[in-house]
């Protein structure tokens, strides 16, 4: 390449126009010289550089410099360069340590070589017409690039590393003696300021900072920064200069990487023990003090940067994500968290919180749109994160600097917010599209799914609330992809909440209270046009009946979406406590009513008063209208246990009781809401829904309530059946009076006789059977024997008990044990005959079965035991799913140990009707396979250990119908054999294998093909590592069996037969 300048060199101490300037070619072959050969194959290893080669080297340029045609110049300008760095010029002229004297002619001959391609870069090119236009003058050839990241690469591990002391940027594997400080802190300097001078060009600065940038800052920190004994030769002139170099070179290289090398020079806190893989690794020495309390400083400062929240990220975060490992580094959570905790902890040297997070907390937020699909999961999760630790941390802060700017565009149009509306023309719009996607979709990223239910974000939530619900309502009714994140964002809210405010936020979504800051009056939504929504200014409407227009049906369609959003809410309860609290303020809005009917106001009233009048009927308007839309549309399956059944049975009784009905005039509306509300409760006594002993603990709230209805009400039969209601209560169902029975029928709409349905709640709405139990009841009650005390559970065919049959079911609640027992072998003994009568009454025996399980006294609860068995197996298909529902579920109310009793009862009972299924037990499998893993997994040892042992049974009678769930029960087997803290369950978990292995016989190789090495190696195990001998056994035992099943397979009996052949 020929020389396309005649520019002095810098620095202006040599002038060489005689013979003109070296050209760069010149200089990497120079440095060829003093460099080793390059290794042989792409991938091999750098050759050590030993001292003879390094001697040798030097002579070679030495002598070339002297004596080659054309490489004056170049000995020119290196004598120029040595010339103004006097500590590479003496070292490069010293012989007794060719280590140091080979670093100090590589910078010399890089610093020439920078010389030059400045110098080439700074002429001009020349014009080129038509052809595509050279490369610069100052390129270099790949070839060349190599060779200049070999001679930097030596550069740094002759003039650099050296002189480091151990912990500052220290390689494993680097040996810690180094030359003595008096000349170690001289010679340091001399290289730190050589390479930083390097760094300056792009084509050199590069590579070098690509990989020896940590070296590099390690040196320029220890002569800025570090002890004094480390920086002796080195004036204070120079320090400081370092200093300037050091945060010159931080600010201009990429943050991201600057971020990175200042966490690897501060190292971990603390050696903690080596994680697993780790233990041949060669430790590293821990960075000293100085130094890590620097690099915190300089942290800081990178993070207090513009951008610098998203620099030390990048930095931490950057090279985990991409390729076939994007998802695992997606999950990697504690790194996101570490940098969480960094983000949101102030830094000690920032004296004022406000501040620092005044200027950290918008780019928190900025971390949230983020569009790179490989990092912007990483990236939401720790502004997540973060923003939830500020949260904690600083409450006040956060709600100033992250949660109303979070919520900026949704507050802008609350109600309450201050709009200088007389300055807002119509059709301004508020907030745009973009920006209101947006927020609508932080909202979701950071409450939703960070999931942190702290009073802060609930309540910061809770002031955009109303706003919220409108949007969702808009999207509901029109075209929207903000439907979705807002009905997400609104069942967050409801399930997060307390009860009580989660019921105050319906209330006031739904308009009956002013808990819930709504939208705006004059603020409306409008489509976007990319699918979203704005808001708008809109004028008021002057016409008053364009504006009642507007208001009812924007109410219309809020309580259309309030019922949307509550059909949703049904599992956890919600809908049904908001169901009960609308009854109630029905009740009290009826009274007021009725009160205040003689002194409504009139024309002559005030205006104060008509507007409290029109104000109270607008909001029993919207009472009956909400009650009206949740019994439409969700009353089926709006209660979802006895508790809210009793509320809402409690409330109409307390209505009737406050406003009795007044004889033939009563309202209609009233008498059949009463009619149903004694049906509900009389339909779950004859066993539309299996009660326990809690379950009655709370019907007796409805006695005081019964009995004043039965002494205060104008009507005698519903004094009858409430009174009726009363004595079926008191006697938990054991004593039950036609009367209930009766209305039981009407409010399940079926004819007596007619067996009850035995699962869920039975449904709030009023059927037709209702109206007509009660205007049917005198007659029922006149059918009745006087003298009939017995217990009628459910009615016959023809409307009558066996006395014997009555007298049996009395016994089974005596409390002798002896005749408890024997009513319930009896019974027992007439279910296996199949009696007619008896099996008619199979959910009361049932209920009864079950309760007598409960039963302390073995006698007595084996009884139990064996009766339900035998009714389980002539009806498994209505049976056994209430028993799985129990084994999975205990009974409400009672204690722990009771609890775990009674479910290893039921699994006796269910192992019971499992020997009696036989062959048919295949399509019972999943559920029975699924309740036993539930309960394997259940805390207490005990059922562990019964659940393990009826799996294995199960197993063993299944044999090769297993299927697919051989891998669940595999892994659950595995898992406690290997885990679990007691020696029983573990004892449990290894018999069920030989159990399996039992039934399997010669099958096992071929049912259990795909888990058969994994059973094998958990018997190994257990052999090899467990301590209990009983254990051990059983393994031992199931892998003789398995040896057996193995050698028959392999080595199969040979039989002698004689054969006689008939030869033609």
């Amino acid at each position: 390449m020929a020389a396309q300048s005649r520019a002095p060199p810098r620095g202006g101490s040599l002038t060489m126009a005689a013979t003109g300037e070296p050209e760069p070619r010149l200089v990497v072959e120079a440095l060829e010289l003093l460099l080793p050969p390059p290794p042989a194959g792409q991938g091999a290893a750098e050759p050590a550089l030993r001292p003879e080669t390094l001697r040798n080297n030097a002579a070679a340029l030495e002598e070339r410099l002297q004596g080659a045609a054309g490489w004056a110049a170049l000995r020119g300008l290196r004598l120029a360069v040595l010339g103004r760095y006097p500590a590479l010029a003496a070292g490069a002229a010293g012989e007794a340590e060719p280590g140091w004297a080979a670093a100090c002619g590589l910078l010399a001959l890089l610093l020439c070589l920078k010389e030059r391609l400045s110098a080439l870069a700074a002429a001009p090119a020349a014009p080129s017409r038509g052809a595509v236009p050279p490369p610069s003058a100052d390129t270099l050839s790949v070839a060349q690039g190599r060779t200049v990241e070999r001679a930097l690469r030596a550069a740094v591990g002759l003039g650099l590393l050296p002189y480091l002391p151990p912990g500052v940027g220290q390689c494993p594997g680097r040996p810690t003696a180094g030359p003595p400080p008096c000349i170690g802190g001289a010679r340091l300097h001399a290289s730190a300021t050589a390479l930083a001078e390097l760094a300056r060009h792009p084509a050199l600065g590069g590579p070098l900072l690509a990989r020896h940038l940590g070296l590099l800052l390690a040196g320029l920190c220890l002569l800025g920064h570090g002890p004094a004994e480390h920086c002796q030769g080195v004036s204070e002139a120079e320090q400081a200069q370092c200093r300037d170099t050091l945060r010159r070179l931080l600010d201009r290289v990429y943050q991201p990487l600057a971020v990175r090398e200042l966490l690897v020079l501060q190292g971990r806190p603390k050696q903690g023990p080596p994680s697993p893989g780790e233990e041949t690794k060669p430790a590293l020495t821990r960075a000293p003090a100085w130094l890590r309390r620097l690099c915190g400083r300089l942290l800081s400062e990178r993070l207090m940067r513009p951008n610098g929240v998203q620099a030390v990220v990048r930095g931490v975060m950057e090279g985990t994500g991409g390729g076939a490992g994007a998802e695992a580094a997606a999950v990697d959570w504690r790194k996101c968290d570490a940098v969480a905790k960094i983000l949101a902890s102030c830094p000690q040297q920032c004296l004022s919180p406000e501040d620092y997070y005044r200027l950290v907390c918008p780019q928190i937020l900025d971390l949230l749109h983020i569009q790179d699909r490989l990092t912007a999961r990483q990236f939401q999760r720790v502004a997540v994160a973060a923003l939830l630790a500020v949260a904690r941390d600083r409450p006040q802060l956060a709600e100033k600097h992250l949660l109303r700017p979070l919520l900026a565009p949704l507050l802008r149009c609350v109600e309450t917010a201050e709009l200088a509306v007389e300055d807002l023309s119509a059709g301004t719009v508020l907030v745009t599209e973009a920006e209101l996607g947006t927020c609508v979709e932080d909202v979701l990223k950071v409450y939703v799914v960070g999931n942190d239910s702290s009073s802060l974000l609930l309540g910061s939530l809770e002031s955009v609330l109303g706003v919220v619900f409108s949007l969702y309502s808009f999207a509901k009714h029109n075209v929207s992809y903000l439907r979705s994140p807002c009905q997400e964002i609104l069942l967050w809210f409801l399930e997060k909440s307390e009860r009580k405010a989660a019921l105050a936020a319906l209330e006031g979504l739904a308009g009956l209270s002013c808990s819930v800051r709504a939208l705006h009056p004059r603020c409306r939504f409008r489509v976007g046009g990319e699918g979203g929504a704005t808001v708008a200014v809109e004028e008021m409407v002057s016409d008053e009946d364009e504006a009642l227009y507007q208001k009812v049906s924007s109410e219309q369609c809020q309580v259309e979406s309030l019922v949307e959003l509550l059909s949703h809410c049904q599992k956890s309860g919600l809908a049904g406590d908001f169901f009960i609290l609308c009854l109630k303020e029905l009740t009290r809005v009826a009274a007021e009513d009725e009160k205040d009917s003689g002194s409504a106001a009139g024309p002559g009233g005030s205006l104060l008063e008509l507007e409290r009048h029109h104000a109270a009927q607008s909001r029993k308007v919207l009472v009956l209208q909400l009650v009206a839309a949740l019994c439409e549309s969700i009353s089926d399956t709006v209660f979802t246990n006895v508790a809210q059944v009793e509320e809402f049975v409690a409330a109409t009784l307390q209505r009737a009781c406050v406003s009795p009905a007044r004889g033939p005039g009563a309202a209609e509306a009233e008498a059949q809401t009463l009619a149903m509300a004694m049906g509900l409760v009389a339909a779950m006594l004859g066993g539309a829904v299996q009660l326990q002993s809690s379950d009655f603990a709370v019907l007796k709230r409805l006695v005081p309530l019964l009995e004043e209805l039965s002494r205060s009400y104008p009507e005698p039969l519903t004094q009858e059946l409430a009174a009726d209601l009363r004595v079926a209560i008191c006697t938990h169902g054991a004593f039950t009076p036609a009367t209930v029975g009766a209305a039981a029928d009407g409010v399940l709409g079926k004819t007596p006789g007619m067996p009850a349905p035995s699962d869920g709640v039975a449904s709030a709405a009023p059927s037709p059977g209702v109206s007509q139990t009660l205007s049917q009841r005198e007659e029922r009650s006149v059918s009745r024997e006087p003298s009939a005390t017995g217990l009628a559970p459910a009615p016959c065919a023809d409307g009558t008990v066996l006395d014997g049959l009555q007298e049996l079911l009395v016994s089974a609640y005596d409390p002798q044990p002896p005749s408890r027992a024997a009513a319930l072998r009896r019974l027992a003994s007439l279910i296996a005959q199949r009696d007619p009568e008896v099996l008619q009454l199979r959910e009361k025996l049932l209920q009864v079965f079950l309760e007598n399980m409960q039963h302390e006294d073995s006698f007595i609860y084996l009884s139990a035991i064996q009766g339900v068995a035998l009714l389980s197996s002539e009806y498994p298909e209505r049976i056994l799913p209430v028993l799985l529902a129990q084994y999975r579920c205990p009974a409400r109310g009672t204690e722990d140990a009771a609890a775990t009793v009674t479910r290893m009862k039921l699994g006796e009972v269910l192992m019971r009707v499992t020997r009696a299924l036989g062959d048919m037990v295949f399509q019972h499998r999943e559920p029975l396979v699924q309740a036993f893993l539930q309960g394997a997994r259940a805390p207490e040892g005990e059922l562990r250990a019964s659940s393990l042992s009826n799996l294995g049974e199960l197993c063993q009678r299944l044999g090769f119908q297993l299927g697919s769930i051989v891998h669940e029960v595999t892994s659950c087997l595995t898992a406690i054999a290997k885990t679990d803290p007691e020696a029983e369950v573990r004892r449990a978990a290894v018999h069920v294998v030989v159990l399996l292995l039992r039934g399997l016989s010669e099958k096992a190789t071929e049912v259990l093909r795909d888990v058969l090495r994994d059973l094998y190696r958990l018997l190994k195990h257990v052999v090899a590592a467990e301590p209990d001998g009983a254990t051990v056994l059983h393994a031992q035992l199931a892998l003789e069996e398995l040896d057996a099943v193995m050698r028959r397979i392999l080595f199969p009996p040979q039989t002698l037969e004689k054969k006689i052949v008939v030869l033609p």
